[in-house]
């Protein structure tokens, strides 16, 4: 079942109160936004395979497969993370293997290394030829030597990022904290990220929304971006 969204109105009024308003990327630019899935692979998803198994992110998949079709449709890019063990981790991340019981470890080096089941992205997703796949090695695509992805969006010409994935108060929110740091205007989809509980998804977007960015429900971005695209049109007429 999906994660039930409940941000409190406090939290509500006291961003309002800070901005002028409840939203402050409703003038996204529909041509500059990138939609970000991160992690919505095997590896998470699928019984008998996962190392650290969300069940909610199944639920989230038709949500992430409607934003990828409108943000393609409006001019934007769509981007598969993909979270990946190598061997260089052992070494490198080894605070995350040491505070890790020795099976679980050798669970998560199955689980994510390429070629295997657990590293593929799961079946569901509508992923397009156009779309880029992107490897990250750390929990946060953004932090430094985790992935290319920044490289890539810069070059690109993206300012405007959509967070979506699992899980929700781990690799996504710590992706879209990085990058709301490295200047992208972000915003963490409600119905697009999946936690293994309420409690951890609600505190990670309230979190988020406080200090860092916007929240939009599915509806809400998909209305926005072509609302946004066919302003641009008229205007450009």
């Amino acid at each position: 079942m999906m994660n039930k969204t409940d941000i409190s109105q406090r939290v509500i009024d006291f961003v309002t109160a800070r901005l002028g308003t409840p939203h402050p990327h409703a003038g996204l630019d529909p041509s500059k936004t990138a939609l970000i899935v991160i992690d919505l692979q095997n590896g998470f998803m699928m019984d008998d395979v996962a190392h650290a198994l969300c069940v909610q992110a199944r639920d989230i998949v038709p949500n992430v497969n409607r934003l990828a079709e409108a943000v393609r449709a409006t001019g934007g890019q769509v981007y598969w993370i993909q979270n990946t063990h190598d061997e260089n981790c052992l070494e490198s991340w080894s605070n995350l293997h040491a505070m890790t019981p020795p099976a679980k470890v050798a669970k998560r080096i199955e689980s994510m290394s390429p070629g295997g089941l657990g590293h593929q992205l799961w079946a569901e997703l509508d992923v397009k030829d156009g779309d880029r796949k992107v490897l990250k090695n750390r929990y946060s695509a953004f932090v430094e030597g985790s992935s290319d992805l920044h490289e890539i969006l810069k070059a690109e010409g993206i300012d405007t990022l959509l967070i979506t994935g699992t899980l929700t108060n781990v690799c996504c929110e710590s992706s879209a904290r990085d990058a709301m740091m490295l200047n992208y205007k972000v915003v963490m989809v409600t119905d697009g990220n999946a936690a293994i509980t309420d409690i951890e998804h609600n505190s990670a977007l309230t979190n988020f929304y406080l200090t860092f960015g916007d929240i939009y429900s599915t509806d809400e971005l998909v209305e926005i971006l072509h609302k946004n695209a066919d302003s641009a049109q008229v205007a450009a007429e």
